[in-house]
C-alpha cells in the first residue's frame, strides 16, 4: 500500500499566537533563501533581509528574531510572515540549521525566549 506523507503546515508548527495577528510581523526574504516553515530566521544589519539563523556569523544572521510562516523560495526579494513575538510552537516543526549545535540551539532558544516565543515539547 502506498502511503503519503504530508509537510508541515502552520497550524503543526504554531500552537498558540497573541490575538489580531499581534504576533507576526510582515518582512523582506532576501533574494537567493529558501526557507522551509518553521525554520528560525534572523535579520541582516546590514539591509534589514530575513535570512535562515547563522549561529556562527557576526553580521546579525546570528540572533534569532522569529520563525517563518510559510515556505519560501525568494528567486528575488520576497514579502514573508514570521512569528516574531508572544507564540508557543510545537519543537517538532522547528526547522534549524543542518550544523547547528545542541549550545547554540540553547542560545538561539533563549534568544526567542526573550521576544516571548516558547518552544515547547509535545505540543
Amino acid at each position: 500500500m502506498t502511503s503519503i506523507t504530508e509537510a508541515n503546515n502552520l497550524g503543526d508548527l504554531l500552537k498558540y499566537e497573541a490575538s489580531s495577528l499581534y504576533s507576526r510581523d510582515q518582512v523582506t526574504v532576501a533574494k537567493g533563501q529558501n526557507i522551509k516553515l518553521g525554520a528560525v530566521v534572523a535579520k541582516k544589519t546590514d539591509d534589514g533581509f530575513i535570512r535562515v539563523l547563522n549561529p556562527a556569523a557576526t553580521d546579525g544572521t546570528q540572533t534569532a528574531i522569529g520563525v517563518i510562516t510559510s515556505d519560501v523560495n525568494a528567486i528575488e526579494n520576497t514579502k514573508a510572515v514570521i512569528i516574531t513575538r508572544i507564540a508557543m510552537l510545537a519543537d517538532h516543526a522547528v526547522v534549524w540549521p543542518a550544523n547547528i549545535t545542541e549550545e547554540q540551539k540553547a542560545a538561539a532558544i533563549k534568544q526567542l525566549e526573550a521576544r516571548g516565543i516558547i518552544i515547547r515539547k509535545g505540543v
